[in-house]
Order: structure tokens, then C-alpha cells, then sequence
């Protein structure tokens, strides 16, 4: 035994002292014994160290992919390098978040965009980001975002990781198969998951049939503005299942999208009237239904004006979807949760999480049964169901709580299990069977993970093209695996080495994420992304893309007084505003533009107001405007809140309200 463990660590610091030297090990003065000592103190096994070798990526060097990341409870979206999984940026979308001062002086009027009534809503539960693409592969030009508990969508700009639109959808309250886009982006789709009542205005429980709605949102997407055309989207009405997550066919299945739902039951709760809580109700069935939507003919149906407009937006109601062949439906395992198109668009994969198959749909067979209304039934509300065993295509035993797919590049697919804490290695069949030497339709291998992991995520594994190589399970639990920083416990993202086949599949890398319930993410080849490091010209708006033609500029700084109103122009540069005394009367409207002038990568400034609950963050050329009331006499020293000089503390002013 003793002797194994001097192999081992002769093993390990021979890879070590072999990468070292690689990288110039003399001018460490590092030496065998050294490296030896440290395995042992530490008591590293081989695993570790090529795990270490596999993600560790020194200062300086960038990493090779990009994860953005739901946000969960933070209402963000968070960057991720991978394999580093280093944390390189949140994004902030629906909720205020001051380091980039948005809600505390920038972004209100968007974050307004998803408020009902005027009435403040500042907590997302950001789920399902979706990358922009371009024939089915990632274009790193945008990204969406939902929020499920108020049913919003969020459009990123990815020239400058920054939301440049929020929309409240107004027909439902609650969303959870968005935000996943089309092919080529035409449309952002949106499924809303808790049926309610148009509007989510009030109709008692006892009438839930008969007026709670389900739907999807059809939201189209004008590249040239980056922004959502409402005037040309429109939704389309559901039964009241809970539509859960949804994915648009690609290639063979272009034109298609395919939803899964939950609680065909119906039911409709009430445990505190001793009737079955929703948990028993809910997973009744044997079996729920996959939503099969033909969104193309969908798209001229609402082009033929053939749509009632509820809430001012247009629906095209469920009759008139039955009766423009629009809508089918087939079995699906009973609570499901995800809806997987494969890369060619051939199949489509969903798994129920009380079944502990995988259950693989043929497009070409669906297709065949929509045509020759190969039906077994028709549901209550008369949308044709289609034969479970004419559209199936196979099924794999895969484990306890199936949940989520992706797909590389080789023949394997990818499923997460939440009650095995475990992903699923396993062979796609048809024309990808050539890739792998195991059997079609075959488990290879199961990696054990810490622990209920929800979705999954391979590198580029929504396209047509996935590149593989790695793959992040997204846990819900980490228990052990870190410091308890009290009874909240960080999640786990952990990274899984894919490169190799069969049941070759090592977890490499543990990273908490100290936020509440980060749910999907998006894996995009880094060369894909080419986002600005300044602003292309001094006093660019960031909100309109465009130079703003009243941003300040040297030589221009001035304040002027027009009535009640004072109007500050000001400049920021290393290491002094312009002006640096503004004087106003108590009462006064104050609008401040302010214009970062630097030109250098990097050289951010910030633009804090004490008490009056104002932080900009402004990069290199960027210009922002603040309005508000000076209602606070007092004399209130601003200053620089990102730190940028040697003299970064000399960085400030006085901001002076006069008494009435």
C-alpha cells in the first residue's frame, strides 16, 4: 500500500513538474521534492490534478467558451467562462443592481416597460436564456431572457452585455417555456405556465375549465432595430394545462415547435379543504401531452387577420387553432419537463420525471400521422391527440427523474436525472448511430453529481451543430461540497469532461454560485462574441445605440438654469468632473447628463449621489442622463464609484441644495 501511494504521488508531481516545465519552471525554482510535498499536504490523487489541468486557465489567457447563465432569484443573467468557470459579469435585467447603476439612475424607463398599471415590479425569477441564431447555430448577437413570475421577456444587446428591452406579456402572469427562439430568430417564443384567466384579471377556482387559459407567445424580433415588434407578434390559446418548456425545430423540422405541459388533470387544488393538493392532482395521469404546434401556418393565420384581440393583443383562439390544423397533441410520460429537438431536427426528446425513460419522437412519423389523422382520441376542449405508438420512435432507460437533453457533436446525448444526481450518457439512433461504437438507442454511462441536478448544458448543444467537449449540470443541492456559510447553501454548477467516449465522463470542477436558483444556461464558442470594449464614439447612449447629440463633451461642460429646471452638462476623466459645484434651489428639477470622455479599455467611471439613491456606472465613451427633484437641502459631496486612478479618492464634487 505504501508503495502505491509513492507511485501516486511520484505520478502526480511528474505531471506537474511536466507542466511546469512546459511553462518555464526554472524561473519558479520549483523542483520535484517541492511539488511532492504539496500533493502529499494536500493529498491530491491523479484525478485531481488533471481535473486542475483541464480548467485551470492562468491570468491572461481567455477562455474558449461563454456560459450566460439564468440569474434565478437575482432577476440577472450571469457570464461564465468556461472551463475556468470563472464569474466575468452579471447582467442586470429585471431587478436594480448598482454596480452598473441600473434602477438607480439608468434603465428605469425599461425596467417601467415591465410594470402592470404603473405598479413597481422589481423581483424576477430569471429560467431560460436563449441565444440568438442564425440557421439553427448561435450568432453571439443577442440574447433573451424570461422572468417566470411575472411573464417578461428581456432583449440583451451583445455588443455591450446590456437589456435594451423589457416586455410584460399581457395575457398571462407566469412563464416557464421561454425564452427559446426559432431557427433564425424570427420569433422569441413564449409559453405562459400557470393557467389563469385572460389579463389574470378574477374568476374563482370552480370556473377554472371554463375560464382559465393556457397559452404561447409569438414574439417577432426585428434584428435591424434589436428589438421585439409587438405590433407584429400575437399568441395563440391553449388548453388550461400548465405548459411547461418548449423548443423550435430546426432543419427537418423547421416551421415546428414542440411544448410539453403538465396537470391535464385539470386539477385544481385545495388541501385546506382536505381536497388533493396540487402535488397528488397534478401527477395523476399516466400520461400528460406533448403540444405539437405548426407556428409557420400559425404565422399566416395571424397574417389572414383570423385572431380576436383579448387584452389589445392579438390571439388566435383554440377553436380557430383546431380548426387550421394548428395544434396537435400525443402522450407524453407524465410530468415531464424537458423538450428536446436533436441536432438534425429528426427527433425530439422528452423526458417525464416520474418515468425513468427517455421517450424519443420521429418528426417524419409525426408528420405522417398529422396527415393521414392518425388520431387515438380528442381531448376535452376537441384538439385531436395522435397515436403514442405511430409517432414514437424509441425509448431508453436512462434512471430515477429524468429531466433535460443535450446533444454533441458525436452521436451521444445527454440527460440529466434529479433523483439519481446523475447525467445520462447515451446513442442517438438513425443517421447519428455512425458516431458512437455502442449500440443505437443504448445507456453508455451515468456520472455521479452533488446533487438533484436540474437542466444540463453542453457546449453549443441546442444547435445543429454542437461542439461537445464540455458539460455543466446545474444542481439544486451542494450539501458538502463547500463551506456552510450559514443554513442558505450556495448551488452547485459542476463542470463534466465529455471529450471522451463512452464511459469515460469525470466531474472536474465544483462552482457555488451564491444565488438563489440559477435554473439554464447557453454555451457559445467565445470566438462567436465580439462585444465592444469602448463605445465607438464619446457620448454614445447605450440604451438607443446611437450617439446622443446632447451628450457633453470637453469644452462643453456647462449648467444652466431654465425656469425651476437646471440642466448640469459634465464630463468624467481621469481623475476630475466638470463641473465640480453644482448649485440648485430646493424644488428644482435637476437633469444631469454626464459623459465618460476616456477612450482606454477599462477606464470606467462611476457617478454616486449621496441620499438621493443615484449610482452610474459609465464606460468609455458612454454619456447618461439622470432626472430628479432636489426635495433635500444639504450639501452632498458626489464622487467617483468605480475606482479608476492613483487618485481615484480626488475624483469628487459638491452637489449644493439651497433651502426654500
Amino acid at each position: 500500500m505504501k508503495a502505491h501511494k509513492n507511485s501516486k504521488r511520484t505520478l502526480i508531481a511528474s505531471l506537474v513538474i511536466g507542466a511546469v516545465a512546459c511553462c518555464g519552471s526554472a524561473a519558479f525554482g520549483q523542483s520535484m521534492s517541492d511539488v511532492q510535498k504539496v500533493a502529499k499536504a494536500r493529498g491530491l490523487s491523479t484525478a485531481d490534478l488533471m481535473a486542475a489541468a483541464k480548467t485551470f486557465t492562468p491570468s491572461g489567457q481567455k477562455d474558449e467558451y461563454i456560459m450566460f447563465s439564468s440569474g434565478g432569484h437575482s432577476g440577472q443573467v450571469f457570464v461564465i467562462g468556461v472551463p475556468s468557470m470563472r464569474m466575468l459579469r452579471s447582467i442586470a435585467v429585471f431587478t436594480p443592481e448598482p454596480w452598473q447603476g441600473w434602477g438607480y439612475g439608468v434603465g428605469e424607463e425599461i425596467l417601467a416597460e415591465g410594470y402592470v398599471d404603473g405598479k413597481e415590479n422589481l423581483w424576477g425569477d430569471t429560467h431560460h436564456p436563449a441565444l440568438s441564431e442564425t440557421a439553427g447555430d448561435y450568432d453571439g448577437e443577442w440574447l433573451f431572457i424570461n422572468d417566470k413570475i411575472n411573464a417578461r421577456i428581456a432583449v440583451i444587446d451583445l455588443r455591450d452585455f446590456e437589456t435594451k428591452q423589457i416586455i410584460k406579456n399581457p395575457l398571462t402572469v407566469s412563464d416557464h417555456g421561454g425564452t427559446f427562439v426559432t431557427p433564425n430568430t424570427e420569433y422569441v417564443i413564449e409559453g405562459g405556465q400557470y393557467a389563469v384567466p385572460w389579463g389574470f384579471e378574477y374568476a374563482p377556482i370552480s370556473e377554472y375549465k371554463e375560464k382559465y387559459k393556457g397559452s404561447v407567445t409569438f414574439w417577432k424580433f426585428d434584428r435591424k432595430k434589436g428589438r421585439v415588434d409587438k405590433t407584429r407578434s400575437f399568441a395563440m390559446e391553449l388548453p388550461p394545462y400548465w405548459q411547461d418548456l418548449s423548443d423550435a425545430g430546426k432543419l427537418v423540422s423547421d416551421g415546428f415547435l414542440f411544448m410539453n405541459s403538465i396537470n391535464t388533470e385539470l386539477a385544481v387544488g385545495g388541501i385546506q379543504d382536505k381536497k388533493p393538493p396540487f402535488e397528488a392532482g397534478v401527477s395523476k395521469n399516466a400520461t400528460d401531452y406533448l403540444h405539437i404546434i405548426d407556428w409557420k401556418k400559425a404565422e399566416r393565420v395571424f397574417k389572414a387577420g383570423k385572431v380576436e384581440m383579448i387584452e389589445d393583443f392579438p390571439v388566435i383562439t383554440l377553436a380557430t387553432a383546431i380548426e387550421e390544423d394548428l395544434l396537435h397533441l400525443t402522450p407524453e410520460p407524465r410530468s415531464p419537463h424537458g423538450v428536446d429537438v436533436a441536432p438534425k431536427g429528426d427527433f425530439i426528446v422528452i423526458s417525464g420525471k416520474l418515468d425513468p425513460h427517455t421517450t424519443i419522437y420521429s418528426f417524419e412519423k409525426i408528420k405522417r400521422a398529422i396527415a393521414s389523422r392518425d388520431y387515438s382520441s380528442h381531448d376535452e376542449f376537441g384538439v385531436p391527440v395522435l397515436n403514442f405508438d405511430s409517432v414514437v420512435e424509441a425509448q431508453v432507460e436512462v434512471g430515477l427523474g429524468p429531466l433535460h437533453t443535450q446533444f454533441g457533436p458525436d452521436g451521444y446525448a445527454y440527460t440529466s436525472l434529479f433523483l439519481d444526481s446523475a447525467v445520462a450518457r447515451w446513442t442517438l439512433g438513425g443517421s447519428y448511430g455512425k458516431g458512437t461504437p455502442e449500440p443505437d438507442w443504448t445507456l453508455v454511462h451515468k456520472t455521479p453529481v452533488h446533487y438533484n441536478v436540474g437542466h444540463i448544458g453542453v457546449a453549443e448543444g441546442d444547435t445543429v451543430s454542437p461542439d461537445g467537449k464540455y458539460l455543466i449540470a446545474f444542481n439544486k443541492w451542494s450539501v458538502d461540497r463547500f463551506f456552510p456559510p450559514g443554513p442558505l447553501l450556495p448551488q452547485n454548477f459542476q463542470l463534466i469532461d465529455i471529450t471522451e467516449s463512452g464511459t469515460k465522463m469525470p466531474v472536474i470542477y465544483d462552482m457555488p454560485i451564491g444565488v438563489g436558483e440559477p435554473h439554464y444556461a447557453q454555451i457559445i464558442k467565445a470566438d462567436k462574441l465580439n462585444p465592444w470594449t469602448v463605445y465607438p464614439e464619446i457620448g454614445w447612449d447605450p440604451h438607443t445605440q446611437s450617439l446622443d447629440p446632447q451628450a457633453p463633451k470637453a469644452k462643453m461642460e456647462r449648467v444652466e438654469r431654465k425656469g425651476d429646471t437646471v440642466e448640469v452638462y459634465m464630463t468624467a476623466i481621469r481623475s476630475h468632473f466638470n463641473p465640480e459645484h453644482i448649485t440648485v434651489k430646493q424644488g428644482d428639477k435637476v437633469v444631469w447628463r454626464i459623459t465618460n470622455i476616456e477612450r482606454s479599455i477599462d477606464a470606467t467611471h462611476g457617478f454616486a449621489v449621496p441620499q438621493y439613491n443615484i449610482n452610474l456606472s459609465l464606460e468609455p465613451g458612454e454619456t447618461a442622463k439622470v432626472e430628479f427633484i432636489a426635495d433635500m437641502p444639504g450639501t452632498f459631496p458626489f464622487y467617483c464609484s468605480e475606482f479608476c486612478s492613483a487618485l481615484h479618492l480626488e475624483m469628487v464634487g459638491y452637489f449644493m441644495v439651497e433651502p426654500k
